[in-house]
């Protein structure tokens, strides 16, 4: 597909779902080359309109970009409650809205910043919509770097095919918060849900790129324009948020 015609889609997705924010909103403002777009459009929306609202970056990247177009910040500490994230996507699963997310390398903070919100919008270009996530795309998974190689083990026995992501300079990339990403080749999965409590499992996770249950509605662009797809009534669309003990920090008994 034409790159030129792919990153339109994707600006015009941003340019839609950056109408949501209003004044005196808390945002959360994601992370990669759609959320770019988006934060961009705020930008100008702020520049242009006067818009008023707060923003919680969840990579450096996105806190200098928000910054040098004059978005005000602020952290969780100071707004532990979110009005609204909008992130983009690496897969969107038709129906569920299940997401895989962490491509751009920020999926910690990402989630983070989701699980703290009152609603999270997606922003992707039609290219990212498919029927079972690991369709096209790895499933990022941030572990700590002391005995990488011993978590390393335990997602192989998971049928994770798991790869360890170099950086630039041919060292491990390391992320915001100074850890590894293993990107962990599942293919199609049938069951999203099971692999997202195996992975939860794994001592050495610090957390993965299942994003269950985040979502509400996906702005999609593409040859037809922008379309909003909504999640399926499922009864259990909620789950994901309830709060877990990290294997990392589980009580001693």
């Amino acid at each position: 597909m034409d790159a030129g015609e792919q990153n339109r889609w994707k600006r015009e997705a941003a340019v839609a779902a950056a109408k949501l924010v209003e004044n005196d909103m808390v945002v959360g403002l994601g992370t990669g080359s759609t959320a770019a777009f988006m934060v961009a459009e705020l930008g100008r929306r702020v520049a242009e309109e006067k818009l008023r609202f707060i923003g919680i970056p969840t990579s450096e990247r996105t806190a200098e970009q928000a910054r040098s177009l004059g978005i005000r910040l602020t952290t969780l500490a100071e707004h532990p409650e979110i009005d609204l994230t909008i992130d983009g996507a690496d897969e969107v699963e038709r129906g569920t809205l299940f997401l895989i997310k962490g491509h751009g390398g920020a999926l910690l903070r990402e989630k983070i910043v989701a699980s703290a919100s009152k609603r999270m919008a997606v922003i992707a270009d039609e290219t990212k919509i498919v029927k079972q996530l690991g369709s096209t795309f790895s499933v990022p998974v941030e572990v700590v770097p002391f005995g990488w190689q011993a978590t390393e083990r335990k997602l192989k026995a998971l049928g994770a095919n798991p790869a360890l992501r170099p950086g630039t300079d041919g060292k491990p990339y390391v992320t915001d918060g100074g850890h590894y990403i293993l990107d962990c080749a599942f293919g199609p999965i049938a069951h999203p849900r099971k692999v997202a409590r195996q992975l939860d499992e794994v001592v050495g996770v610090v957390e993965h790129g299942l994003f269950l249950g985040y979502a509400q509605q996906v702005f999609v662009g593409g040859s037809g324009g922008v379309k909003i797809m909504k999640r399926a009534r499922t009864g259990k669309l909620r789950d994901a948020r309830k709060k877990k003990l990290h294997p990392l920090r589980r009580r001693r008994s």
